[in-house]
């Protein structure tokens, strides 16, 4: 705890700080529920999306010898071009949030290529789309981590740390100054008694 002075202008000064630290610490404790329950929230849209991804994958796999055969495919058919991202306020924390994948037209051969190719490119797009849209929330959840990590400090600074001792200093310049006027006003008797006793004396 810091060095108080046992002064009125003190005294005002650590109430003023107690009442800021209580009108903020709300608005921290809020902020904390909104990051707790955008974790949950995140984490739902990802079993989702791990779900979805683990069924393309096991519907391709019936089908992905094919793509081996004569060296019909090109990786390069289902290279995303461009991730799309867009942002949300949450808490006051900018979260990333997954648009869309963007692929470039996949050129080949119409009459040298099966005609299963089309439904196979977009299905593995599906995949890639799926997989890059986990890597949106993975960056989200460990936004949102950092941040509740830093807002639970703050929380728990105030709650333990900065209204406790606000409130003892409070408490012991209390103490100190009503004691001095405690003796300010004996000191003030004992004078008047003195005055008193010096004319009854005369």
């Amino acid at each position: 705890m810091a060095k108080i002075r046992f002064s009125k202008g003190e005294l005002k000064k650590q109430r003023d700080s107690l009442k800021q630290y209580k009108r903020y610490l709300p608005t921290l404790q809020l902020k904390k529920q909104q990051l707790q329950m955008e974790i949950l929230r995140q984490h739902a849209i990802l079993r989702e999306k791990k779900a979805a991804l683990d069924s393309a994958v096991s519907d391709a796999v019936k089908w992905s010898g094919l793509l081996s055969e004569r060296r019909i495919f090109n990786k390069g058919w289902i290279l995303p071009s461009r991730i799309l991202k867009s942002f949300k306020n949450i808490a006051g924390i900018e979260l990333p949030i997954f648009e869309k994948c963007e692929f470039a037209d996949a050129e080949y051969d119409l009459f040298a290529t099966p005609l299963w190719i089309d439904a196979a490119i977009e299905k593995l797009k599906t995949i890639v789309s799926l997989r890059e849209e986990m890597k949106v929330l993975e960056e989200g959840v460990e936004i949102l981590r950092r941040e509740l990590r830093v807002t639970t400090q703050r929380v728990n600074l105030f709650e333990k740390v900065k209204i406790p001792e606000a409130e003892e200093a409070i408490r012991r310049i209390k103490i100190y100054i009503g004691d001095q006027m405690a003796n300010a006003v004996g000191r003030s008797k004992a004078a008047k008694r003195k005055i008193e006793m010096v004319f009854a004396g005369g």
